[in-house]
């Protein structure tokens, strides 16, 4: 397509503009060929006319489409031109926050002028072997190329690192010398990584300085040159410097500072060391108060100072050479305060009141009087006399500040020299990577020599620059087998041949400085007359005679002459030298010993011609000029990057104001032309600058392509649709893997696949729109249609309905008005009658009224006058009573309002608990007291019985005397009715009494149940807090116990690493002394380092004390910190042990009712089986007795002879009879035995826990009857009398007697439980008060020495420690006395029971032990441990079987109480494992000895013979536990050793995953058609090796099933492989999303959902593995919250409110780095704004979380090993002959 059609309606361009550079537009009309002006419109929408020039017809440049704005490679641009570069990175770094941008071959660096968290550990990680365009630009990728390619090609690297000041250079190359140090690390002891980035700080103490535009400008060139041997590790480096701006010493401008050096000296003016030197505040020295700006914000000079001392040290710089140096910079400053004074019109003198020409002199220890001298006068030499002139006081001033700088470049140069001593090393390099950080091109208003030297120096660089981009191009063109042009590009060595060649600029300048009389307006006479009209590159300014301008690729610069002359000679004093060339001191004197002749021109000379001529030529090849010098440095360096591949690094300053992200568009396109990215883009965009792989073309173009056009070849595909859309074949062409375009082919491009799809898109929307349109048509005619069908029907129904009303109205008329005349009639009548007759019956009644009131009226007067009376009393009496009443309730109400807040308070409820049981044992033996009175009372009764019979009589009598009584009272019956009457009244009285009562009850029992009720509701509220309190605790404890088990694993990784760094330097020396004394050798060698190895491994006693004294050294402290950490863990242990017993009793006692369940129904089913088995014998009896029956009867037949068949038959039915009752006995007695074994083990474990509690008598009383109830039994026992007498039956009597003493003891138990509970949970409360004080004393433990906060860290953490064990205990021993109950079941018992009698009948001798001989033992180990292989063994092997040998072995060992050899068993074993592991480290071996070695210690534990331990085994284990050694250190020792084995096979699982994850999860199309491919620039498509085959998901899931199963296979625990399974899936998790956060181009809604299926096909398979409860899934939230944040709408305020919601698991920087990196795939997508992103930041603000952008892929879980008992019986295990363990016996 023609570049002119371009220029159409709505095609946006680029118009200048004096304020921004350059301004887009947008097209209002189409552009036709001879059109003056562009109609235009701005956006801010106000209309532009942009007048075309007519004779040149340059049209603006076009804009990139939008998809292409903020790409991480600018040659990936469609339209390559400088606004587009502005544009883009303006995008990048104002939008997007992106300081990095690769042009090509260069990488763009903008200062953030912000601290930025991109550059820790774990991005490193992130870069560290990955492609250079896998990623987003960095100075890492850069890095990560250069060393990647120095060890594949074998060639030596370098990274040129360029800017002018303030633009990061310095960070820039230090941050790239970091990555080498982290990434290669050093093969040697002195760790010169360490040393490499050490040299930092000292270069910029002495180097660097704050100017106006950088507050640490480096003023110095360095190049570094890192070295590396065949392994690609650093053994040295190198460095060389340039250009030193010495001026700095004695002047600096306004608002800038000295080097950093004397304001860290003056701020450390105050420690007792820095006294000597008299020093004081920066503003006391001229040398540091003339730019008025000593202190830089946010900088600490003390820290910095030490920080710089630090860096001395590491450099091997002793502490007397620092305060030597030291001294030596004080001595320049004070110098500096020297006053020189006037005596006269050309001499001066020495005021030195202040006396720091004395501090001086005292300090360089030098004679006061010479140097007093010689800076007020000078030596002139004549042909024949020396004399001593005089100068004036401005030439002293001018010598003395020359030599303070004469002295700082010295020290500089010595400083310099050291470092490089330090780094240096004895052996050559293999190869090397140079870090050059040189200043870039400078243009000031007064530019002098320091400029003239760089701008010369930028002049050589750019000029190599262009050579190389011209040469890549070349290179890439000829590869693809492309006919290219020769490409025109800027040739800047005209200029470098004005400056360096002969009769160039620094040869007039160099032959100026010879001449006596030489001046800075001569020099410049002579550049006009050489130079002036006969170069391009040199003017001269129109208003100055001493000033010259040089074209230079950057800009013209004018240079000033006033000072080139003095700078290029540098010269001094020579007899100010010598002065202190004799000082006293040694350091002073070594920096001038190198100086051989004088500086000055009129130095000294002999009086000989000879003589003098030779002085003049050793002077004339000794000295060299300052430019000559820079010229010859230069050259060197140019030469070193010429042999190097140069990697090139922009530094770019945005702004002059030092403002963070904001970019000035004038400096940085002046910065931009001047370091190259433009010439580098102008390169670029004259040939193809648009690459593309067939494969990425038909993948994003394939809209257009026809169907006749898909061909099986891409090639030829793409060659067709290319051929129909461009018609200009010059635009395009066709490489072996590429196509290559030409400068806006893409833009035309992706506008026909924009307007493909947005027809297709209005297609769609059409289609869809009519059939919307048309569906809603039909739907609103269909409702028409049935409106009108129900509104007709209503119509005719309304008038249906109205004629129908109008007739029954007028019928309702008639008959209403009918019955209203009747109605009316009748009422009328009727009320007629009734006035009638109630006007007769009101006077009748009137009448009798009037009669009955005149006879009641006497009746009611006598009546009231005795009801007032008796109402009177009765009032009285109830106001009474009622007063009472109420002073009682009101007492009451008072009293239950105390006792309700009594009843409230928890305290109450434990005051009312408190004592319970005394009170209950006090009730009890009062209750026994009471019995006692009760039988001496019923004795009494009996005495009182026989004399109630003699006074029975005498009532008798008593009677007949009362009987006569009674007729005399008959004769009262008169006096009984009358009190009759008065009792009635006092019983009326009495029902209203009793009434009141009923209502007081009533409410008291309303009372009473509301005590109820609120009692109940104080308990459950006391058991709900309590409950929560205990699991708040435990949850605490918990994280506290994850947290410093976490410490504990990290401390033991490190302790690994230690002791693998012994191991080494151990083997390096017995290496060296074996090559030493090589005579010396024998066969024992290596058993003797074998036994050093095992004693050097493990740390315990001897050994321990050994390895300390070996290596006392290096780790003494880590070693014995470790040691007291181990010893105070088995104490812990100890005491957890205790804890644990007694948290046994005390659970097993709450458990003991669910026991006597448990022990009726063995009891059942034991003597069911008993019934079955007698029965059985009875009906074998039977049977015989039936056979000897028949056989009697028929003995005299023939059948039944001797002989016979039916004798044979019957003989062999006797005998199988018999056979079979034997076999019936046998079972009898078995299991008697059983039932004997286990009641006995029963009875035993459940009296043991009640005697611990039981009193004196009680143990009494249970011994007697346990002595009684088995004091029926024989110690003997036949089989006839178990049979026949019925022992079983009395044995199991006698066990119901037992079990029911045990029930009540039970019972009387029980009541003491509630107190006991209490007990324990005031125990709690009392570690919790502990926990916190303990907390609170690590909080002042931070402000005590560090030894003494080591020991009290320690101490803090050992008692955290405690504490969770105890916690943890009490619920581990819970579960475990839970499921040793269910275990204990009858199947269980009797499956378990009826295993064991099978082994022991089989195996009846066997102990489950293994004896083998001393001399075997490394044999053992040989084919055990070293030579087994894990494949074969988890086939064909049982699981763990190393472990189980190794553990039989050391039983035997046990067994005969040989401490030696268990101490030789345990530390070969753990050492050979650690052996085999380190030599094979494959997945395999690691796996299968995790899981032998957990095995091992679970054998460790549950043969150790604890309580806690013991439980889970049968009787026939616990009869094979140690008995002589207790291993619980070794227990611990093999404890660290499976942790070892743990983070190994973690990190060999990830070693094999790493690779896989991103392209599986990131870069592999798992659903096709919905990714797209964004144009791509160079970087992508030059990768510095080819790619591996690519990996999919399947092989991530294929790989974890590998995983999964061989874990599964070699025995692994099931708790240990979920942890597996856990860290693999966050290893998966993080380093997807650390891609996804460090990767633009996936940062799209595609590649959201994209990770979502990823991540659904992980869930399935866990769920198919049934592993959901891992935890593996929830440590892919992260991932999965990035996927859902990738495609969530992105617009509105609410949209950022769901975004903070849904994104929990990740942090601030995280979302809002995703939000910025987010990229639109297709034009149809819109960016995330700039306010959004905002308001997600402020919406934010809130959170309290880490900084750190990136997931820690590295971090380890803490892994915990559950104890799992072996069901295994040890004398059950078979070796394999296989094995060949022959030797091994069985015991």
């Amino acid at each position: 397509m023609a570049a002119l059609e371009l220029y159409s309606k709505f095609a946006r361009v680029w118009i200048p503009d004096t304020t921004e550079v350059w301004r887009s537009a947008e097209l209002t009309k189409d552009y036709k060929p001879g059109d003056p002006v562009l109609h235009l419109q701005l956006e801010d929408e106000t209309g532009f006319e942009y007048k075309l020039d007519p004779k040149s017809g340059v049209l603006p440049p076009l804009r990139n489409p939008d998809i292409l704005v903020g790409e991480n490679d600018l040659t990936a641009l469609s339209y390559l031109h400088e606004p587009a570069v502005l544009h883009n990175l303006r995008v990048r770094f104002t939008d997007s926050k992106l300081i990095y941008t690769y042009c090509g071959i260069i990488l763009v660096a903008i200062n953030p002028y912000e601290s930025l968290s991109i550059y820790g550990s774990d991005i490193i990680s992130a870069y560290s072997g990955q492609n250079m365009g896998d990623m987003d630009p960095h100075i890492f990728a850069v890095s990560e190329e250069a060393y990647k390619q120095m060890a594949r090609d074998e060639k030596n690297q370098s990274i040129i690192v360029s800017g002018e000041s303030g633009a990061g250079k310095t960070v820039s190359a230090k941050y790239a010398m970091r990555y080498f140090a982290t990434v290669s690390g050093s093969s040697a002891e002195a760790r010169v990584e360490e040393k490499v980035l050490a040299s930092s700080p000292i270069m910029e103490a002495i180097g660097n300085a704050k100017t106006t535009r950088n507050d640490n400008s480096s003023r110095f060139g360095k190049y570094i040159e890192i070295g590396f041997d065949r392994n690609h590790h650093i053994i040295g480096a190198n460095m060389r410097t340039y250009l030193l701006e010495k001026s700095r010493v004695v002047f600096q401008a306004s608002e800038e500072r000295n080097y950093h050096i004397f304001y860290q000296l003056c701020a450390c003016a105050h420690l007792p060391e820095f006294e000597p030197l008299k020093l004081g505040s920066a503003d006391d020295f001229p040398y540091t108060n003339q730019g008025r700006s000593p202190i830089i914000e946010g900088v600490n000079d003390l820290k910095e100072m030490e920080a710089t001392r630090k860096a001395f040290s590491l450099l091997g710089i002793t502490e007397a050479h620092q305060m030597g140096l030291f001294q030596i910079l004080s001595a320049i400053l004070h110098l500096g305060n020297v006053e020189v004074k006037e005596r006269g019109s050309s001499s001066c003198g020495i005021s030195d009141e202040s006396g720091h020409l004395a501090v001086f002199c005292d300090l360089t220890e030098v004679s006061y009087e010479s140097m007093a001298h010689w800076l007020c006068h000078k030596k002139l030499k004549t042909a024949t006399e020396i004399l001593n002139k005089p100068v004036t006081r401005l030439e002293a001033t001018n010598g003395r500040d020359a030599l303070a700088k004469h002295i700082y470049a010295k020290i500089f140069s010595w400083i310099v020299s050291q470092v490089n001593k330090a780094l240096s090393t004895s052996s050559k390099p293999h190869s090397f990577i140079g870090v050059l950080d040189i200043y870039g091109f400078e243009t000031f208003e007064v530019n002098s020599f320091e400029q003239f030297c760089i701008n010369y120096a930028n002049e050589k660089l750019q000029q190599q620059f262009n050579m190389h981009v011209f040469k890549l191009e070349q290179e890439e063109y000829m590869k693809e087998q492309i006919p290219w042009t020769l490409i025109d590009f800027y040739d800047n060595q005209p200029c470098i041949n004005l400056i360096e060649a002969k009769m160039g600029l620094l040869d007039l300048l160099d032959e100026e400085c010879t001449m006596p009389k030489g001046s800075d307006d001569s020099w410049a006479q002579k550049l006009y007359n050489t130079h002036l009209k006969k170069s391009s590159h040199f003017e001269k300014p129109r208003m100055s005679n001493k000033a010259f301008i040089i074209l230079h690729f950057a800009d013209k610069v004018e240079y000033q002459c006033d000072g080139f002359l003095e700078k290029n000679k540098d010269t001094v004093n020579e007899e100010q030298i010598n002065v202190l060339k004799a000082s006293k001191f040694d350091l002073l004197v070594e920096l001038f010993q190198d100086e051989e002749t004088p500086a000055a021109p009129s130095s000294t000379a002999p009086p000989g011609r000879a003589k003098l001529g030779r002085s003049t030529q050793s002077f004339r090849e000794h000295k060299k000029s300052v430019g000559l010098q820079f010229r010859n440095s230069l050259h060197l360096l140019m030469d070193t990057l010429n042999a190097t591949t140069p990697h090139y690094v922009r530094c770019i300053k945005p702004n002059d104001v030092k403002a963070p992200f904001m970019l000035d568009p004038h400096r940085a396109v002046q910065q931009l032309r001047a370091c190259g990215v433009l010439e580098t883009i102008r390169i670029s965009s004259a040939g193809f600058p648009s690459r593309w792989t067939y494969q990425e073309f038909f993948s994003r173009y394939r809209v257009l392509m026809r169907q006749k056009e898909f061909l099986s070849d891409r090639k030829l595909t793409c060659q067709s649709v290319l051929e129909r859309l461009v018609q200009n074949k010059d635009k395009y062409q066709f490489g072996k893997t590429k196509i290559f375009f030409r400068a806006g082919q893409v833009a035309y491009l992706e506008k026909l696949r924009a307007d493909k799809l947005r027809a297709a898109c209005i297609n769609i929307q059409k289609t869809i729109r009519c059939w919307l349109a048309r569906k809603k048509y039909l739907r609103i005619r269909q409702a028409t249609i049935t409106l009108q069908k129900y509104t007709r029907g209503h119509q005719a129904r309304c008038l249906c309905k109205t004629l129908r009303r109008m007739r029954a109205t007028v019928i309702f008329q008639k008959y209403t008005r009918m019955w209203a005349a009747r109605r009316q009639f009748l009422r009328q009548r009727t009320a007629a009658v009734l006035i009638q007759r109630l006007l007769r019956g009101y006077t009748a009644r009137l009448e009798y009224k009037r009669l009955v009131c005149e006879r009641k009226a006497l009746l009611i007067q006598r009546w009231v006058r005795g009801f007032l009376a008796r109402w009177r009393f009765r009032r009285i009496k109830r106001a009474v009573v009622y007063l009472q009443c109420c002073v009682r309730r009101m007492l009451a109400r008072r009293e239950l309002k105390k006792l309700k807040i009594e009843a409230r308070s928890v305290e109450h409820y434990k005051k009312l608990n408190f004592g319970m049981e005394n009170k209950i044992m006090q009730l009890q033996r009062k209750l026994d007291e009471q019995h006692k009175e009760n039988r001496e009372l019923s004795e009494q009764t009996r005495q009182m019985e026989s004399h109630s019979a003699t006074e029975l009589e005498k009532l008798h009598m008593q009677l007949k005397t009362l009987q006569e009584v009674e007729v005399e009272s008959r004769h009262r019956g008169d006096l009984v009715t009358s009190l009759q009457e008065e009792l009635e009244l006092v019983r009326q009285e009495l029902e209203k009494n009793k009434e009141m009562v009923a209502e007081l009850n009533e409410k008291n029992t309303l009372l009473k149940s509301e005590k109820d009720e609120m009692n109940r509701l104080i308990q459950e509220q006391e058991q709900q807090i309590k409950g929560g309190f205990i699991l708040f605790c435990f949850e605490h404890l918990q994280a506290q116990l994850n947290e410093e088990r976490f410490r504990y694993q990290n401390l033991l990784t490190e302790h690994l690493k230690l002791e693998e760094r012994y191991a080494d330097l151990r083997s390096e020396k017995e290496a060296a002394e074996l090559s030493k004394h090589d005579h010396n050798r024998a066969d024992s060698g290596f058993s003797s380092s074998q036994s050093e190895s095992i004693h050097s491994s493990v740390l315990t006693g001897s050994e321990v004390s050994s390895l300390e004294r070996e290596d006392a050294g290096q780790m003494a402290a880590d070693v014995s910190l470790l040691l007291k950490l181990q010893r105070r863990v088995a104490e812990l242990e100890k005491e957890k042990m205790d804890l644990q017993s007694e948290m046994d009793t005390k659970e097993e006692q709450l458990e003991l009712e669910q026991t006597k369940r448990v022990l009726g129904a063995e009891r059942d089913y034991e003597a069911l089986k008993r019934q079955e088995l007698e029965s059985d014998n009875k009906k074998l009896k039977k049977d015989l007795q039936e056979l000897r029956q028949s056989l009697s009867k028929g003995s005299g037949s023939k059948l039944a002879s001797p002989g016979g068949q039916a004798y044979n038959v019957l003989l062999e039915q006797l005998n199988s009879t018999t056979e079979e009752l034997e076999m019936r006995k046998e079972e009898v007695l078995i299991l008697r035995s059983q039932l004997v074994n286990h009641e006995a083990f029963k009875h035993k474990v459940v009296c043991k826990l009640f005697l611990q509690k039981q009193e004196p008598k009680e143990i009494q009383v249970t011994q007697a009857v346990t002595h009684d109830s088995f004091s029926h039994r024989s110690p003997t026992l036949d089989l006839h009398e178990l049979n026949e007498d019925g022992e079983l039956w009395m044995a199991y009597e006698s066990l119901k007697e037992t079990n029911r003493i045990l029930v009540s003891q039970l019972q009387t138990q029980g009541q003491t439980h509630e107190k006991e509970v209490e007990g324990l949970r005031a125990e709690l409360l009392q570690l919790r008060a502990e926990l916190d004080q303990q907390q609170q004393m690590l909080s002042n433990s931070l402000e005590l020495p560090h030894d003494a906060r080591i020991q009290a860290s320690l101490q803090h953490e050992i008692s955290r420690l405690t504490q969770q064990n105890m916690v943890l205990d009490i619920i581990l021993h819970y579960s475990d006395f839970c499921v040793h109950i269910e275990q204990s079941s009858p199947e269980n018992m009797v499956g378990e029971s009826g295993r064991t009698v099978s082994i022991v009948r089989k195996e009846r001798d066997f102990q489950g032990m293994l004896e083998y001989r001393r001399e075997d033992e490394s044999k053992l180990f040989k084919i055990l441990i070293t030579e087994l292989k894990p494949r074969g063994v988890a086939v064909n092997l049982v699981t763990g079987l190393p472990a189980y040998i190794l553990f039989m072995c050391l039983r035997h060992a046990d067994y005969a109480n040989d401490d030696q050899r268990v101490s030789i068993l345990l530390n070969s074993s753990i050492n050979t494992i650690k052996n085999v592991l380190k030599k094979r480290g494959d997945f395999e071996t690691i796996s299968f000895w995790l899981a032998n070695t957990c095995r091992f210690l679970h054998c460790l534990r549950q043969y150790s013979g604890e309580e806690a331990y013991a439980k889970h085994n049968t009787p026939r284990q616990n009869e094979h536990c140690l008995t002589n050694f207790d291993l619980s250190e070794y227990r611990q020792v093999l404890s660290d050793l499976a942790i070892q084995i743990y983070q190994q096979l973690i990190r060999v699982i990830e070693n094999i995953l790493h690779p896989k994850i991103a392209p599986a999860m990131l870069e592999q199309e798992t659903i096709q058609g919905v990714m797209g491919v964004k144009p791509t620039g160079m970087r992508k498509r030059t990768p510095s090796f080819n790619e591996e085959g690519s990996h999919s998901l399947e092989s991530i899931l294929k790989q974890l099933d590998v995983f999964y199963y061989t874990l599964l296979q070699h025995g692994n625990d099931t708790e240990v492989v979920r942890q597996v399974i856990k860290q693999q899936f966050y290893v998966i998790c993080s380093v997807t999303l650390n891609n996804l956060l460090l990767r633009k181009d996936m940062c799209s809604w595609s590649k959201g959902l994209q990770i979502r299926y990823n991540v659904c096909q992980l869930e399935e398979w866990l769920l198919d593995k049934d592993l959901q409860g891992s935890g593996a899934r929830e440590s892919l939230e992260p991932l999965i919250q990035a996927a859902q944040l990738l495609q969530i709408k992105k617009k509105s305020q609410d949209d950022a409110e769901a975004i903070c919601t849904m994104c929990t698991a990740l942090t601030t920087e995280q979302i809002v780095k995703i939000l910025r990196l987010y990229t639109p795939v297709n034009e149809f997508e819109e960016r995330v704004s700039i306010s959004f992103i905002k308001s997600v930041q402020t919406l934010l603000k809130d959170r309290k979380e880490s900084s750190q952008l990136l997931m820690d892929a590295k971090i380890i879980f803490p892994v915990t090993f559950p104890f799992n008992p072996s069901p295994v019986a040890l004398e059950t295990i078979q070796i394999p002959s296989s094995l060949n363990l022959s030797f091994l016996t069985r015991v």
